[in-house]
């Protein structure tokens, strides 16, 4: 009688400990395939933060938490350390976009612990060693692109009068006025800085090429992407696809974050 007690007991306490085990093993997988719900972007040169309203709106409504870096656009370094600082007061895991000059800054600021992934649009994504101005120099400039050598401080610029067409054409007029009129100064030496550590190399990567841009080549987009085995989504529009087409690019910013 006391035998059988015993394999009873010996037997509740088996089961008891599977089934703590299982609720173990599905609290630990709800976790890993949870949802990313921070989104960080980070904006490129001649431009600002405002250009991202677009497609905050379109991710907020959609229950993401969204902060928008605004970089110095003074070094490569102080762009990155921007970036950090928004990432270190993120309260989960972030997924990291980064438009034009900003892949240069994600591709260094992504190595951040709380990045899960990264996405380019448009943007530049140079490895170790590599600069963003190595890659620009790879294919010549579209006739309209307006990018002006340095100024005596080292500053460069966007000629005005080809910033409508070279930089942002499928946005009004307007809006293109704006923006040229909010963006920051650019220092040149951030274009020729080299990445120390390529984040792509260890994060699941996102990138959203645009098809009629005249400031970055197409070509030059493909073949960064194709070289990282980015998963590309293609874009018909200018370099200012986040503003003209911000629910295609918000859908990969989603796609990353949804991914298991």
């Amino acid at each position: 009688m006391k035998t059988q007690i015993v394999k009873n007991n010996i037997k509740k306490g088996l089961v008891a400990v599977a089934l703590t085990m299982t609720a173990l093993a599905g609290t630990s997988h709800g976790v890993s395939a949870q949802e990313v719900k921070n989104v960080v972007l980070v904006h490129g040169a001649f431009a600002d933060g405002s250009g991202f309203r677009a497609l905050y709106t379109i991710l907020t409504k959609k229950g993401y938490h969204v902060t928008v870096v605004q970089n110095p656009l003074t070094s490569l370094e102080d762009d990155v350390n921007a970036t950090k600082v928004v990432l270190d007061k993120q309260d989960g895991p972030v997924i990291l976009a980064g438009h034009s000059w900003g892949g240069a800054v994600i591709t260094e600021a992504g190595n951040h612990p709380k990045v899960a992934g990264l996405v380019y649009i448009a943007a530049f994504q140079p490895d170790n060693g590599e600069s963003a101005l190595q890659w620009l120099q790879t294919a010549p400039p579209a006739p309209e692109n307006g990018v002006l050598p340095p100024d005596d401080k080292g500053i460069v610029y966007y000629d005005q009068a080809k910033y409508h067409q070279g930089f942002c054409a499928d946005i009004s007029k307007a809006e293109a006025d704006f923006m040229y009129a909010s963006q920051g100064a650019f220092y040149a030496k951030g274009f020729t800085t080299p990445i120390t550590h390529a984040a792509w190399r260890d994060k699941p990567t996102y990138g959203l090429i645009a098809t009629e841009d005249k400031s970055i080549a197409p070509e030059i987009q493909h073949a960064m992407y194709k070289r990282s085995h980015t998963r590309v989504t293609e874009v018909k529009g200018s370099h200012v696809i986040f503003m003209s087409q911000p629910e295609k690019v918000a859908s990969v910013i989603i796609e990353a974050a949804q991914r298991k």
